[in-house]
């Protein structure tokens, strides 16, 4: 059953690079700019493409309950600002996110229109989620928008923040 699950997640990461690889390809072939390489592609370019891909990781920690790969990208100051607006300590919040999804409840996550701004070693993360649930067993439906905060140390970004919004 792992096996299952494993190969399941590795075809999930395979369709987002195809994707990814396919929307720069074809981005790239009607744009009237010069392609860019490795060599000349901007730093800036680099760090968003960096940091888009750590918010698709954070996601797919979140609805695969991966603490190993979430501590790898949150830093070991991180916060989490709840809906509530409680600051929720690193420890905490990966005890809490180990037993956050749960598929049998939760029905659907996604986010969609992120943003991405950069300041320097700094930058904020915005993306909306919309996702479902069973309660009482009829289906129910929210929205959020989250920013997150990230800073560059050594070359690497790291979350250091988490705030979430409900959106009603």
């Amino acid at each position: 059953m792992k096996t299952k699950v494993v190969i399941k997640k590795i075809m999930m990461v395979a369709l987002f690079l195809t994707y990814a690889f396919i929307f720069s390809s074809t981005h790239a072939q009607n744009s009237t700019a010069k392609p860019k390489t490795m060599e000349t592609q901007s730093k800036t370019d680099i760090d968003l493409a960096q940091l888009s891909a750590l918010n698709a990781r954070f996601i797919k920690n979140w609805v695969t309950s991966d603490t190993v790969s979430h501590n790898q990208i949150i830093h070991k100051d991180f916060v989490y600002i709840s809906m509530a607006g409680k600051i929720v300590d690193r420890d905490t919040y990966m005890k809490n996110w180990a037993q956050g999804y749960n598929p049998e409840i939760d029905k659907s996550f996604e986010y969609k229109n992120e943003v991405i701004r950069i300041f320097g070693n700094m930058a904020l993360v915005r993306s909306n989620t919309y996702y479902s649930w069973l309660e009482n067993g009829k289906l129910m439906s929210g929205k959020t928008v989250y920013t997150d905060t990230y800073i560059k140390e050594n070359g690497r970004w790291w979350c250091v923040q988490a705030q979430i919004t409900e959106l009603k």
